[in-house]
């Protein structure tokens, strides 16, 4: 199981699964009598408690919920403490490192905005190999990828539309597509569904995610359903055995069965099995883990919308010391990129993240995951910001391996509060009951509105970290993280905890 990833919905007309971005200075008032007695009984358990040992009891309505649950105490780490500073008021197995799933996106997200800056953009480079007169380049044209985690099929058709706009029209030579800003990342088998598009690897030349996209109309139970690539691909086929069937929509995606493999110089997509008439339209995303099969057949697509032509091939290669530069294209800010990486939580956008970070005066290509690593390590020790039994893999948190403990997150959380780009930071946060992965699992909750949260689940893991408004005003961090079998069954208690901070009122949390 993983967190849905959400793709643009500039890049994929009608995919958007949660409501348009709202302003991260909405807010919605929330009386500080409403529910006076679950207030009263809140304030009361933790003003008594003052700075508690780290394995101190859980309130009682998380507690309950959690042996409802089946979920043993020593599976759930929970801190708290007012976010301006000062000691928690709970915290229960909070020195344990556990596995936080897409929370660990807040470490390498805070990372970023602070080494990078907010206005920080990658740039993708087109290069010429020979002379460009009337229009015809007597050589090639070299694409170099800079690493922009954000470039959507439509943005690349602008790229190329720009060169167009320049004069290139006929390419004699060949399209070199230029990767080695990063080194090989080798495609892991992370949960046996290799086709998800959530588990797409990075590439210094990512053009759309890695993914392709298909809209699958219904017709009546036990008629075919029709397949329609929503992105511009050539060669492209589709062999669409599809048909509909009766009953509630529920896990459509797990009822049909696809393989993506290459044919040619494209992709042939089989599709078989059923979706329940009852769903209507829906999109199916799916990893290309051949980036440059990919990039090439949307090269080949666009390029031939637009009207120009190339007599060669496009394949990998390095930027000749001859070529000469032609045009770039910037990506969208860092903080505009952030705002997909967490609030629909993006997983290859935050492995890119991961590898931007490594990049320096004097490594401008071969980036791991291991110098980025080293570079968040560096920042949070020049920042005196100790993050004990911190495990970084990826920096997305889709890892069986990466760890940081709920005393190590709600530290920095606290911290991040105090750096001048916590704004920006916060907004890049889903709001509860608003939108990203918050909305629809805390619509209706009293933290709906009041909490800026980070969500994360893998098969044996929920969590959820970040910024909640207290009943008289004052935010606190919150980190949650349930591990073991019945992890999953942990919604009722992820929601009690939260009922917990936004009606109470912790006697540690009044602004100094």
């Amino acid at each position: 199981m993983r967190e849905g990833q959400h793709i643009k919905e500039s890049s994929f007309p009608r995919m958007r699964e949660s409501s348009d971005f709202v302003s991260a200075n909405q807010r919605r008032w929330i009386p500080a009598f409403a529910g006076m007695t679950a207030l009263l009984r809140g304030a009361l358990f933790i003003c008594c408690l003052g700075p508690v040992s780290a394995t101190a009891a859980l309130p009682e309505t998380l507690a309950q919920a959690l042996k409802n649950a089946g979920i043993a105490p020593a599976n759930v780490a929970l801190w708290v403490a007012p976010a301006n500073g000062g000691a928690p008021s709970l915290q229960h197995n909070v020195d344990e490192a556990f596995n936080p799933a897409s929370v660990m996106k807040l470490v390498t997200s805070s990372a970023a905005i602070e080494l990078l800056g907010p206005g920080y953009t990658w740039r993708t480079e087109a290069l010429l190999r020979g002379p460009l007169q009337g229009g015809v380049l007597q050589g090639d044209l070299v694409l170099r990828g800079g690493g922009d985690p954000a470039l959507t099929w439509d943005r690349f058709g602008s790229f190329l539309r720009d060169l167009r706009a320049r004069g290139l029209r006929e390419i004699r030579g060949n399209v070199l597509l230029d990767r080695s800003l990063f080194a090989p990342i080798v495609q892991d088998n992370f949960d046996d569904q290799p086709q998800r598009a959530y588990n797409a690897a990075p590439d210094a030349l990512l053009v759309n995610f890695k993914a392709i996209s298909v809209r699958l109309t219904p017709a009546a139970a036990r008629q075919p359903i029709a397949a329609v690539s929503l992105v511009p691909l050539a060669p492209f086929n589709i062999d669409n055995q599809l048909v509909a069937s009766s009953g509630g929509c529920g896990d459509w995606r797990g009822q049909i069965q696809s393989e993506l493999l290459s044919q040619g110089e494209g992709f042939v997509l089989r599709l078989a099995g059923s979706m329940p008439a009852s769903c209507g339209e829906r999109v199916l995303n799916l990893a290309a883990h051949d980036g440059p099969r990919l990039a090439a057949s949307v090269f080949r697509a666009l390029w031939a919308e637009l009207g120009g032509r190339l007599d060669g091939t496009v394949r990998e290669g390095t930027t000749p010391p001859d070529a000469t530069p032609f045009a770039n294209w910037q990506s969208p800010t860092l903080v505009e990129v952030l705002r997909d990486i967490n609030k629909y939580s993006n997983n290859v956008m935050a492995r890119h993240l991961l590898l931007t970070l490594g990049r320096s005066d004097t490594q401008a290509q071969g980036l791991t995951p291991q110098m980025g690593v080293q570079r968040i390590r560096d920042w949070l020790a020049n920042r005196q910001t100790a993050l004990p039994g911190l495990v970084l893999e990826n920096g997305s948190g889709l890892s069986r391996h990466e760890r940081i403990s709920a005393a190590g997150l709600g530290n920095l959380l606290q911290s991040m509060w105090q750096s001048p780009r916590m704004p920006d930071l916060v907004a890049t946060l889903p709001i509860a009951g608003e939108d990203g992965t918050a909305r629809r699992r805390f619509s209706g909750q009293p933290s709906a509105g009041r909490a800026y949260l980070k969500t994360g689940s893998l098969n044996d893991v929920m969590s959820t970290a970040g910024y909640v408004q207290d009943a008289r005003g004052q935010w606190q961090v919150v980190v949650l993280m349930i591990t073991g079998p019945r992890a999953e069954a942990g919604e009722a208690a992820t929601l009690a905890a939260l009922r917990v901070v936004a009606e109470a009122a912790p006697a540690t949390s009044r602004l100094r």
